[in-house]
Order: C-alpha cells, then structure tokens, then sequence
C-alpha cells in the first residue's frame, strides 16, 4: 500500500503544469498616496460596420487598465451614469472630457472611437484613444492632472495652456490578425493566460472575438502607458539639464 501511494504521488507529482507569469503593465506614476484614477468614456462607431459590440471594447478597456498596477479604474456604467444625469451622448470636444473627469473625480478620462471591425477569422480590430487630464483649477500654480509625485514644481505656463485643449496621450492602433507582428505580440500577450496544453494554443484567442478583443485593449493600454512614462519623465529631465547649465 505504501508502495502504491508513492507511485501515485510520484505522478501526480510530475503532471503538475508549469506556470508562467503573464506580462504586467506597471503605471510611471508615484502611488504612495494611492493609485491613480482613470475613467473610460463608451468608445464610439467609426468602422462602418452596424453591428460593433462598443461596449464590449469600451469594458474591456476598463479591465485592462484595472489590471494595470498602479491605475484604478471606474467601472464603465459610472461613467454612463455622469454622462446620462448631464445630458451628455458622447464625448466630444476636450472641455466636455474635462467636465466629465471633474464631475467623476477621475485623474484621466479616455474617450475614443473604434475605426475597423471584423470579428471572423483572422479578426481585426481598430481603436483610437485620446486622454484627457482633469483639469486642476485656474489658480493651482502648477500643472499636476494626475496628482503625480514629482521632484519638480513649476511648469511652463504655455505648456499648462496646452494641456487644457489637447490630450496628454493619443493612441491609434490597427490590430489585424493576419499580420505576423501582431500574430507575435499576441503570443507574448498568451502566455500565462491560456493552457498551453489545448489544442489551438494561443491561437485560440484568434478564434474568439472577446478574446481578441481583450488583447487589442492590452496593446491600446499599453501604449497609453508608455506615453505616459515619457510624459511624467520629460519634465524631470528637462529640470536635470537647466540644472546642469
């Protein structure tokens, strides 16, 4: 009997998978005080195709971001909720993207628009992204939308000027499943989040839109990410050189 318990733990033993760790998306920003907060406004339909599940794209966004270590974000039927209780369909213009992140108390409000969609295989997914940073109030003497930590405490104030117009982070991805370099990102985007052992592989995720969709959220936060890693260090290496001179 002992000797058969042996054996079985034995295999049991060596049919224990291997896990990987996925990839983790870190936020450039200092969290001490807390994370920071972003919202997701719903994307918009701009593929020419009637049958676009936005909301889908626009949840899968919110999830990736909230997986992004550092970033919180609110749940997309908050945002629906402000924009319904002031009248608001879509997001248009950067004063309505300001007054939404005020009104939610976000740090970041992500608007954007879906420009291709193909759900059969090999699926194909477009998103455009734009940030726009709540704006901090005229007579706050620094520019500081994300509640960043930064060792610098005055900015240009043309450069304040512009952050009240234009988006801090724009993003726009093409993500077509025939194409060998997304193939590849997708298989560095699988692993740890697919069993290896099935017998598609990480080209599941080829055959499922949700999937895909999930991915092509990833790739769009990711760049949003790092947009922001150079926006929040520029700064500072600017000041290291004036120091310098």
């Amino acid at each position: 009997m002992v000797t058969l318990a042996c054996i079985s733990l034995a295999g049991c033993a060596g049919s224990v998978q291997q896990l990987d760790p996925p990839d983790v998306l870190v936020a450039p920003y200092n969290t001490v005080q807390g994370d920071v907060l972003w919202a997701v406004a719903p994307l918009g339909n701009e593929s020419g195709v009637s049958f676009v599940d936005t909301g889908m794209v626009s949840d899968a966004l919110v999830s990736k971001i909230d997986e992004v270590r550092g970033i919180a974000c609110l749940p997309l039927n908050r945002t629906l909720a402000a924009m319904r209780a002031r009248g608001i369909k879509r997001v248009s213009t950067p004063a309505e993207a300001r007054q939404l992140a005020q009104a939610l108390g976000v740090d970041g409000l992500i608007v954007g628009t879906i420009t291709a969609y193909d759900p059969y295989d090999p699926p194909t997914l477009g998103i455009k992204l734009a940030m726009f940073a709540r704006n901090p109030g005229v007579d706050t003497p620094q520019l500081d939308p994300l509640r960043l930590q930064m060792s610098y405490t005055e900015f240009d104030r043309k450069l304040a000027s512009a952050y009240l117009t234009k988006p801090v982070a724009t993003v726009s991805e093409h993500l077509s499943g025939a194409n060998h370099e997304v193939q590849m990102e997708l298989r560095r985007y699988a692993t740890g989040r697919h069993d290896p052992n099935a017998a598609l592989g990480w080209k599941s995720m080829l055959k499922s839109m949700p999937l895909y969709t999930d991915f092509a959220a990833y790739v769009a936060v990711s760049r949003l990410i790092e947009q922001e890693r150079l926006r929040v260090t520029r700064p500072v290496a600017e000041a290291d050189n004036s120091r310098d001179r």
